[in-house]
């Protein structure tokens, strides 16, 4: 399907949720309003949902410790049918699911202390899980679903029927106005046809969340019986990580869907898709929270245990940095994601940016964090747990834990797309009122109108930006020690609402374009929000070490800031994007000679053009 730039965005725009019914700390900090009173104190819960939650954490531990083998998954390539088993006995694919419905009813929060934990035992397990219940059929289905959908498919999902989201074609990523795959009305049914791609549990799933495209209506949410006629999983997908996860490309031709199983109304899956997101990506936090956390204990132990030149090297000033940023940014992820866990679950905060913040910035750091981990263990963070175990030694799994996060950069949006849909998200209000100044294709007296409206609402909003809070020595001394640094993130988002007016005021309409230096607009925002993470986490927590570990990632956060302030206009940007039109041109190509390319013959993109699949079923239905 061919659909110009303009239409791309035009459906990209018609998803999005456009109102701001809720406050949103992340929101305001954009704008330079540094609300912390929508942070600090935050809720946390009920004494009940707090017994639930440790109840289940208790039995899950139990079974990981007894029943989970990482070495076993990580060398057949499979999680075992009797872990799977187990799993959905003790009510995992559950876990979010109410329990009229049921599930085990657990908040947001022990949702992800859960997936934390058997993230630790097994990545390929979490994902499983996350992917399941985090942008499978129980989400949107019980955001969206009709009453007799939540009876139908909610009971099964509780039970293990595993579920998966179908939205990814071999030639669509995050340009979902280019969706191949059809759904025809034809009586009470569609008829669908199409390719999806890295159906992530799509090998093992019983019941299917598809996205498709009705004809003259949009794309269309619908629940898919996995073993219908006329589908087929044609192959199950290898990674350099995650070697258990059930991830496959599935082939739909002439397949029966009922009326009944559209979720929500014709036109509103992207919709749907997105506003599931809001709160389905922080399980990806929490995974790469609890592996930053998993690197911090060994870093530690293996760092006393190491003795070089007369000292465990965990003395020696070069090791003790990374130690120092694995703690302080592991510290700093749970506090991310226990933040924006709570304001999900109290539901009076719309935390759209907070949870695309927390998955950006968790993804990236957790990176960080296994990598330094890998070059403490030196050759033996190379090497495989099950070689260092052959040969008498301790078997740690360093490489693979870097091979495992390293998908969360790309999984449920990637680095770069994040860093845009948050950019929009951050420069919303600019937008709304000044959008048809810079619109090319606005008359004359939109643009008269618009101009008055942007004048009244700049007029109010950039005085608010030149004094604040964080000016006076007096500002936020409730927190003590930790109080320069929340005067710092009051200064810095007024800097970085001055700096995005001033962008938006020299580029207008062009701003789009300028895609790196949203991005540092967008990673400074998330450093701030960590830092106030941080310091509000170590304000209520009882361990008397909190301030130190939330003040030392403060510290080097602020540095990174500053680094990024600096970056937005003293860069290679411009340069880049002519370097990089040469090379695309062919002018360099000259610099590839001297190797060999030992790729497997094939297309670029594979074929997906609608018809019978000539492929064998390679659908695995786990017991139940």
């Amino acid at each position: 399907m061919t659909v110009d730039e303009r239409a791309a965005r035009q459906v990209a725009e018609q998803a999005r949720e456009t109102r701001w019914q809720r406050p949103s700390f992340g929101k305001e900090l954009f704008l330079g309003h540094f609300r912390i009173d929508l942070i600090h104190p935050h809720p946390s819960g009920t004494a009940e949902d707090r017994a639930r939650g440790e109840a289940f954490l208790e039995k899950l531990r139990k079974f990981t410790e007894s029943h989970i083998d990482n070495t076993v998954i990580e060398r057949d390539a499979q999680i075992p049918d009797d872990v799977l088993k187990g799993l959905k006995d003790l009510g995992a694919f559950g876990m979010k699911i109410k329990p009229e419905y049921g599930g085990i009813g657990l908040t947001q929060v022990y949702y992800n202390k859960a997936l934390m934990l058997v993230g630790s035992a097994s990545p390929a397990i979490g994902a499983m899980l996350s992917a399941h219940q985090s942008i499978g059929v129980p989400q949107p289905v019980a955001m969206f679903g009709s009453p007799e959908q939540k009876q139908e498919f909610l009971p099964r999902c509780a039970k293990g029927e595993i579920t998966a989201f179908l939205l990814t074609e071999p030639d669509v990523g995050s340009d979902p106005a280019r969706l191949g795959t059809i759904a025809k009305p034809d009586g009470d049914d569609y008829i669908l046809d199409g390719v999806k791609l890295w159906t992530t549990n799509g090998v093992v799933a019983d019941l299917l969340v598809v996205m498709a495209q009705v004809p003259d209506k949009g794309i269309t949410a619908f629940v898919v019986e996995a073993d219908a006629e006329g589908i087929t999983v044609e192959n199950r997908n290898a990674f350099m990580g995650l070697r258990g996860l059930e991830n496959g490309v599935t082939r739909f031709h002439n397949v029966r869907v009922p009326k009944k199983n559209v979720i929500g109304k014709e036109g509103a899956g992207l919709k749907i898709a997105l506003a599931t997101l809001n709160t389905g990506r922080l399980s990806l936090p929490a995974l790469c929270a609890g592996s930053a956390k998993w690197c911090l204990k060994i870093a530690r132990e293996w760092s006393g245990a190491r003795i070089q030149w007369g000292l465990p090297v965990g003395k020696h000033e070069a090791v003790a940095g990374k130690i120092a940023y694995i703690a302080a940014t592991a510290y700093a992820l749970e506090a991310v994601l226990d933040l924006s866990s709570e304001l999900a679950d109290a539901g009076k905060h719309d935390i759209r940016i907070e949870a695309a913040l927390a998955k950006l910035y968790a993804s990236e750091k957790a990176w960080l964090v296994a990598d330094e981990l890998v070059q403490i263990r030196g050759g033996r963070g190379y090497e495989t747990a099950e070689s260092q175990a052959a040969r008498g030694e301790r078997g740690i799994a360093a490489e693979q834990v870097l091979r495992d996060l390293r998908i969360n950069r790309i999984f449920e949006g990637s680095t770069e797309i994040m860093h845009l849909l948050i950019a929009r998200e951050a420069v919303d209000a600019h937008l709304s009122v000044a959008g048809d100044i810079i619109d090319p294709d606005a008359d004359r007296n939109a643009k008269m109108k618009a101009a008055a409206k942007a004048g009244g609402f700049y007029a109010k909003w950039l005085p608010t930006l030149v004094v604040g809070k964080g000016q006076s020595p007096a500002g936020y001394t409730e927190f003590g020690p930790l109080a320069k640094h929340l005067r710092f993130v009051e200064r810095s988002a007024r800097k970085l609402a001055r700096q995005t007016f001033y962008a938006m005021s020299r580029w207008q309409g062009k701003m789009e374009r300028k895609q790196r230096f949203l991005s540092r607009i967008v990673d400074i925002g998330a450093e701030l929000f960590a830092i106030s993470a941080a310091c509000v986490r170590a304000a209520q927590d009882s361990n008397p070490n909190a301030q130190a570990l939330a003040d030392a990632f403060a510290k080097q956060a602020r540095i990174r800031v500053d680094e990024l302030f600096e970056k937005l206009w003293k860069n290679t940007d411009d340069s880049d994007q002519v370097l990089a039109k040469q090379v695309l041109d062919g002018d360099y190509t000259w610099l590839e000679d001297g190797v060999l390319d030992t790729s497997i013959p094939g297309a670029w993109i594979a074929d997906s053009t609608h018809h019978e699949s000539t492929a064998a079923n390679v659908h695995r239905p786990t017991p139940r």
